[in-house]
């Protein structure tokens, strides 16, 4: 009977099941599985990050790229820490991961050894799957039962493997369940879409609100919203779902939106929900105004937003071309037209402002001039602060084109590894990350990590020396500001020291020669150091109780400083208040 080290089957494990890329950091109680990764690395690419936190921000941001599990280890104790923030993004955004954790040998357990740390206990409430492995005989089918389950559950998978097992041998013969696997989705309930068509057929003014759920079903929902003559609007994360630039797309709703989305919600009668779930519900139609249909493939979802009139639990691609053999169910255009021609009135607002030329560079016009240039097979990586705020309003994101952020969790430091990860993914498509200074710096090792691999990311850094998004939340709060204020760092020189590109612009022409010449560059990473004036994100449509904050600190401000604080322009708070 033949025998084989654990860490050599699990290895083998991961490679059935189709992992590409591996990331993180070697360290003694995982050293084992890293050797076995050696011994494997023509089928399994050991991507080596300089922080673990790093190594799980990739490995979510792959799963978000490619639809596939995401794959890290570090060490026990405080590499395993330093993955947590990663694993909780990929919690939160429903991606599948699988993290490997080193721990002290099976003898040395339980006994307060140097790095010991109850992982089992730290990573409860991050993961959908957690287990310790304490026998060599059952590695290869924890972790089968791990990616299945990360699969499954659409979350996160955690193995603690003492040092000691991997290294021990396993005897017979093991065969992974990834070649029989497959996930299946209820079946189309038609009564429930026979009420749907019902519904839609006697709204006056419904609108359709896509996110991720809908991943899969973008073609379908075209055809729906084009025929039914309908304004769809899209969360953030479903960027490019459908083109940004479709003529039935309002853009996105909330802060970060734009002010005909927020109107049409104000205005809705039916609201069609396809596979999201929303939180912010003062962004929603009121409480009873409007009907409600809602697809989504987790039941918990249903009505847990806004009250469903119809509640379809199933695959929203499914549902919509079950939806879409009913025919043309509406023929009233009066409701898009309208919204239509809002929305005409803020892109040409929005023009003006994609044209603002100005020293430091305007961040309207930066993300302007990389939304027009943007190659069709683009993939975005976007940070999160006001690169966040300026991608959503001025990036028109394709269907040919990916775009991934921190969705639910936020955290800042995103793009930066999500750009590694889809170059990794990727290797013949161009990949941009938008990243504050405040967010880049916290990741900005890592960019030694692009230059280690070759990989020509275009890393844009939004400069204005300040916690942007924090100084406009302060406001909007009624708070004065404090603490926002960052030491300026010289970016470009920082990638250089790296062995990377590095560019400084302080104008539009600068930024554009800048911009042009990184596309030029296809062997290491470009680092744009992009000196900003400090425009304010405002939201699409400025609430009363933000109103009413700019006021409390527009007091504050001048009792304390006496003098009248710069706030944005009054046109631009105007035009977005009433």
């Amino acid at each position: 009977m033949s025998k084989i080290k654990g860490s050599d089957v699990l290895v083998k494990v991961l490679v059935d099941w189709g992992v590409k890329n591996v990331y993180g950091l070697p360290g003694d109680s995982i050293d084992t599985t890293v050797d076995a990764l050696r011994r494997q690395k023509d089928k399994i690419k050991f991507v080596q990050v300089r922080h673990e936190e790093v190594a799980a921000l990739s490995a979510a941001a792959e799963a978000k790229y490619t639809d596939k599990i995401g794959v890290c280890l570090s060490i026990g104790g405080p590499g395993a820490i330093h993955l947590l923030n990663g694993l909780y993004d990929a919690k939160m955004d429903h991606v599948p991961v699988l993290a490997l954790l080193g721990q002290v040998t099976s003898k040395s357990l339980n006994e307060g050894y140097f790095q010991e740390v109850n992982t089992a206990k730290l990573f409860d409430d991050v993961a959908v799957f957690n287990r310790n492995i304490s026998s060599v005989d059952n590695l290869p089918d924890v972790v089968d039962q791990a990616i299945r389950s990360a699969y499954e559950n659409k979350g996160v998978a955690v193995l603690t493997i003492p040092d000691d097992i991997p290294e021990q041998e396993l005897k017979g013969f093991y065969k992974s369940a990834a070649h029989a696997f497959s996930l299946s989705t209820p079946e189309v309930d038609k009564m429930q879409v026979k009420h749907a068509v019902k519904l839609i057929r006697d709204a006056k003014k419904p609108v359709v609100l896509l996110g991720m759920g809908a991943k899969k079903a973008g073609a379908d929902i075209k055809q729906f919203v084009e025929e039914n003559q309908i304004p769809f609007i899209a969360t953030l994360p479903a960027k490019g779902i459908i083109n940004d630039a479709h003529p039935n797309s309002l853009g996105n709703v909330g802060k970060l939106g734009t002010k005909p989305a927020y109107e049409a919600m104000r205005n809705a009668d039916l609201l069609l929900l396809f596979g999201t779930n929303y939180p912010y519900r003062p962004y929603l139609p009121k409480r009873g105004q409007a009907k409600c249909i809602q697809i989504d493939l987790k039941a918990e979802n249903l009505g847990k937003r806004y009250s469903v009139d119809v509640a379809i639990q199933g695959d929203t691609a499914k549902v919509m071309k079950e939806l879409n053999r009913q025919g043309r169910i509406r023929e009233d255009g009066s409701f898009l037209s309208a919204c239509q021609k809002n929305m005409k009135n803020w892109n040409k607002w929005m023009q003006a402002k994609r044209e603002l030329n100005t020293s430091p560079l305007a961040p309207e016009a930066m993300a302007a001039y990389i939304d027009e240039t943007a190659p069709n097979d683009l993939v975005y990586s976007i940070d999160v602060g006001t690169s966040t705020s300026w991608a959503a309003r001025f990036l028109h994101v394709r269907e040919s084109q990916k775009f991934a952020i921190s969705a639910w969790l936020g955290t800042m430091g995103c793009g930066l590894p999500g750009a590694i990860a889809a170059q990794v993914a990727y290797p013949k498509r161009r990949v941009l990350t938008l990243n504050g200074d405040g967010a880049f710096s916290m990741v900005m090792q890592d960019f030694v990590t692009a230059v280690k691999y070759n990989l020509p990311i275009i890393c844009v850094v939004i400069n204005n020396q300040k916690l942007a998004f924090i100084e406009y939340e302060q406001q909007s709060a009624g708070q004065l500001n404090y603490q926002i204020n960052l030491a300026d760092i010289d970016f470009a020189k920082f990638a250089e020291a790296c062995g990377g590109i590095g560019i400084v612009a302080k104008s539009n022409t600068e930024f554009k020669k800048a911009l042009d010449r990184a596309y030029k560059i296809k062997d290491r990473p470009i680092l744009i150091n992009a000196y900003v004036d400090d425009n304010a994100p405002l939201p699409g449509k400025i609430v009363m109780d933000e109103a009413k904050g700019y006021m409390k600190f527009g007091q504050e401000y001048l009792e304390n400083y006496w003098k009248i604080p710069e706030l944005p322009p009054l046109k631009d708070i105007m035009r977005q208040f009433f």
